[in-house]
């Protein structure tokens, strides 16, 4: 009974707020393979299954400055298993705790050997935020990896400053006093993000890509982008806009004076053999550096 109203709570939970669910017998087997998913994730680590994609992020001219890492899991039977699916396991079994610590060491090691200094942005989950000394594990990290901490940037969600609001600013201070830029992502989706701006002074602001998809179609993206856009100038805060993938979109963002992209038209997440021009390396410089 308890199983079986977990799976109607899993499907609810899912589905969003104020949604009610009764037990369904498919239920069963969606948690049966939620469960085995679980089991090879914490295996996924071990084996080396998972992989850093870069997506790059630029100008409005189109001048690429910088790339997002992000997680990808290639599983040996299942194949490629989307990120929507897997981190939200990963947060509830506390396994995102070394997987985010291994994309940051990732992506700081891959960024040092760049020959060009461009940026690399990096998601931090709030989990990483109540567990562990993070402030100790990334300067760890930069120290390790020798990259400059001016040139990395993490990006919170306003989900790291729900739980505890006071610890989540100090250690955010702390970060930021050793170098490190801090970006709110997905601003516009949440309940507080006018009143987090208030409170920390955040070197970028990330447009939801919900938004952008919607500019050509619906006025009041339109107007939710713009506000978003002129609330940002007003405070002397970057904006970065995500997924972007249409010349129309391109152009909006660019008469409203958007100050960075992210999406499709730019360029897709791919392995950073991809970019090998942007980042100033060749094939050799890879094989031998």
């Amino acid at each position: 009974m308890l199983a079986n109203a977990d799976s109607a709570l899993y499907r609810a939970k899912r589905e969003g707020r104020g949604t009610v669910r009764f037990f369904e017998t498919e239920m069963d087997q969606e948690l049966r393979d939620r469960r085995l998913l679980q089991h090879d994730l914490r295996q996924a680590l071990e084996q080396n299954q998972f992989m850093a994609h870069f997506q790059p992020q630029a100008k409005m001219d189109g001048e690429i400055v910088g790339f997002e890492a992000l997680l990808r899991w290639q599983h040996p039977t299942r194949g490629f298993v989307p990120p929507d699916q897997f981190i939200p396991l990963a947060e509830e079994a506390g396994s995102i705790i070394p997987i985010g610590e291994w994309v940051l060491r990732e992506a700081c090691r891959e960024a040092a050997s760049w020959p060009r200094p461009l940026q690399v942005a990096v998601n931090l989950s709030p989990c990483q935020f109540q567990a562990g000394d993070l402030q100790g594990t990334i300067h760890q990290i930069l120290m390790e990896t020798g990259l400059a901490p001016t040139r990395l940037e993490v990006e919170i969600t306003e989900g790291v400053l729900i739980g505890d609001f006071t610890g989540a600013l100090n250690l955010l201070r702390r970060l930021k006093a050793l170098g490190i830029r801090i970006a709110m992502d997905d601003f516009g989706t949440g309940y507080s993000s006018l009143s987090y701006l208030q409170s920390f002074p955040f070197d970028k602001i990330k447009i939801d890509r919900s938004f952008i998809s919607n500019l050509e179609s619906t006025p009041q993206s339109t107007e939710i982008v713009r506000a978003v856009l002129g609330l940002a100038h007003a405070l002397n805060i970057p904006v970065v806009a995500e997924g972007v993938e249409t010349e129309a979109q391109r152009a909006f963002l660019a008469r409203e004076a958007c100050e960075e992209m992210q999406g499709y038209l730019v360029g897709r997440p791919d392995l950073i053999e991809r970019y090998l021009d942007v980042i100033g390396a060749t094939v050799e410089h890879r094989r031998y550096g």
